[in-house]
C-alpha cells in the first residue's frame, strides 16, 4: 500500500454521499506497498455509535480499469464462501467501484490483525493452508483474468530494464536476459489452473497471534497454475537475510497446503521451474521501480538484489525435495 493521489475533504465529502457508512471522524495516509493509493477511513453512523473502519483505495499505475470489476467480485466471492478477505462496500446503487480525484476507487471492509515482520514456521503453515482453501473457493468463481505478469510480462519488463540494469548490479543485464530464454523454453504449461492471488508477501497476510486473521490485496489476482502461487509465496515467506532458504518454513508452507488440496506429482515435479519463474518475475518489477522510482511517492521502492539471490539459489537446486520435503511424505 502507498498513496500516490492526495484527496481533498472536499472530495471525500461528496465520494460518500453515495454511500451509508456514516459521517468521516479520521482519514490518513497508509504509506506501506508500491502500487495504489490507501486510506485509512474511519466513519461513524451516530454521536452514540463506536467508529468503524475501513480502507479507501485509489487504484494507480499497472492496475487496469477494465480489470477492477475482476478483483472486486473475486473479493466478494471469497468472503461470501467464508475466505477472510477485505469485502467491497457497495453504494445505494449496488455498484462498487467509483472515481475519486480522478482515479478508479472502492472501499472495502478493514481486517483486524497485523502482518508477521519476522515469519515463524508456524505462520508458514497457516499460510499454507489459507492459500490452499483460497484456490478450491475461488474454483467456483466465473470470472477470468489472465496473469499479465506472466512470461510474456517478463519479456515486457526485460526489455524495459536491460539497458540500465547493471546499473544496479555489473553483470545483470545478460543474466536476465539468459534466465528468460531458460524460463521460457522450460515453462510448465500443463498444471492444474484455476485463481491465484499472485502476490502473498507477509505484508498481505494479516494474523491475530499465531492464526492468521486474513488475507488482502487482491490487484494481482488472476487465473494461472496454482502451484505458481506456492511458489511465489516460498520466495517470498522461506528465505532468511543471508539468501539461505529455511528448509523449515517451506516444508510448514508445503504441508499447510497439501492438507487442505493435495498437490499432483506434476505440481511438486515443477516446483523448481516455478520459483525461478517467481524469483524472476519479483526481481524485474522491483528492477523496474527502482529505476523509475517517483520521488514524489511516499514510499520507496524495494531493492531489486534480494531477489536476484533467490533466483540464484533456485538455478542450483538438483529438484523438488530441496525445498524441505518428498512427495510421498507431502501427501502421506
Amino acid at each position: 500500500m502507498a498513496v500516490y493521489t492526495e484527496v481533498s475533504d472536499d472530495e471525500l465529502r461528496s465520494f460518500l454521499l453515495d454511500y451509508d457508512i456514516g459521517e468521516v471522524v479520521s482519514f490518513k495516509g497508509i504509506a506501506e506497498g508500491v502500487e495504489n493509493s490507501n486510506y485509512l477511513l474511519q466513519t461513524v453512523t451516530s454521536a452514540e455509535a463506536e467508529p468503524k473502519n475501513y480502507i479507501l483505495t485509489l487504484y494507480e499505475k499497472r492496475v487496469r480499469p477494465d480489470e477492477l470489476p475482476y478483483f472486486l467480485g473475486l473479493m466478494d466471492h471469497l468472503a461470501e464462501n467464508g475466505l477472510s478477505c477485505p469485502t467491497p462496500i457497495h453504494g445505494r446503487d449496488g455498484a462498487a467501484l467509483r472515481e475519486l480525484s480522478g482515479r478508479p476507487a472502492a472501499i472495502v471492509s478493514f481486517l483486524s490483525g497485523m502482518w508477521p515482520r519476522k515469519a515463524t514456521p508456524l505462520h508458514c503453515a497457516e499460510l499454507g493452508a489459507a492459500m490452499a482453501h483460497l484456490h478450491l473457493t475461488g474454483a467456483s468463481f466465473e470470472g477470468h483474468r489472465d496473469n499479465n505478469m506472466s512470461v510474456s510480462g517478463w519479456e515486457k519488463l526485460v526489455a524495459a530494464t536491460r539497458d540500465r540494469a547493471d546499473e544496479v548490479t555489473p553483470g545483470l543485464s545478460d543474466m536476465i536476459v539468459g534466465e528468460l530464454d531458460h524460463i521460457s523454453a522450460n515453462w510448465p504449461l500443463d498444471l492444474p489452473q484455476g485463481v491465484i492471488h499472485a502476490d502473498l508477501f507477509p505484508d498481505n497476510v494479516f494474523f491475530l497471534g499465531d492464526r492468521l486473521s486474513g488475507l488482502i490485496d487482491f490487484y494481482f489476482a488472476c487465473n494461472d497454475a496454482l502451484a505458481y502461487d506456492i511458489a511465489i509465496c516460498i520466495n517470498a515467506w522461506c528465505f532468511e537475510a543471508d539468501a539461505s532458504l529455511n528448509i523449515t518454513k517451506a516444508r510448514a508452507l508445503l504441508r499447510g497446503y497439501a492438507a487442505v488440496r493435495p498437490l499432483s506429482r506434476a505440481e511438486y515435479d515443477a516446483l523448481p521451474q516455478l520459483a525461478r519463474g517467481a524469483a524472476l518475475r519479483f526481481l524485474l518489477t522491483r528492477l523496474y521501480d527502482w529505476l523509475n522510482h517517483d520521488e514524489a511517492a511516499f514510499v520507496r521502492p524495494k531493492d531489486p538484489r534480494q531477489f536476484l539471490d533467490r533466483l540464484r539459489f533456485h538455478q542450483q537446486v538438483d529438484g523438488p525435495g530441496a525445498y524441505g520435503i518428498s512427495y510421498e511424505d507431502l501427501n502421506g
